[in-house]
């Protein structure tokens, strides 16, 4: 399962830096993968640094190494060689348009994804996020 956060255009990050984070999608974030695993790398792991998770998996090639039906959170690297694989995308959308230059690189409006459900809430940075939840 892939989790990526995005701004309106699927932008992820601008000159190697995160568009933006938010303290309460890490919060969901991690209720959503307390019973799991939740694999990242390195960069995505600055953004849980003050969290002591024990779900957190943190591997450079961590695409390769979940297994079906553990998380991936996506913030910096391509998720297409993957797709495949992927049972279910989880986005958090922004609702902004943010300068990007690299962007979240499955057509989740194609390739036989369906948004199954959507969630808006309040952040800590962002008035609205919403979550998509997409599946095949």
């Amino acid at each position: 399962m892939i989790i990526a956060a995005v701004d309106d255009r699927n932008g992820m990050t601008f000159h190697h830096r995160r568009q933006s984070q938010d303290r309460v999608l890490r919060q969901r974030v991690l209720a959503m993968t307390a019973d799991g695993r939740l694999w990242m790398n390195h960069y995505t792991k600055n953004q849980f640094s003050e969290t002591d998770a024990p779900q957190i998996n943190v591997d450079e090639r961590f695409l390769s190494e979940a297994a079906p039906g553990e998380y991936c959170f996506v913030e910096d690297v391509s998720a297409a060689p993957y797709e495949k694989w992927v049972e279910k995308i989880i986005l958090f959308k922004w609702n902004r348009k943010y300068p990007g230059d690299f962007y979240f690189d499955i057509d989740v409006h194609g390739n036989g994804w369906r948004l199954t459900s959507t969630e808006e809430f309040r952040g800590s940075s962002h008035d609205k996020i919403t979550m998509e939840v997409y599946t095949r």
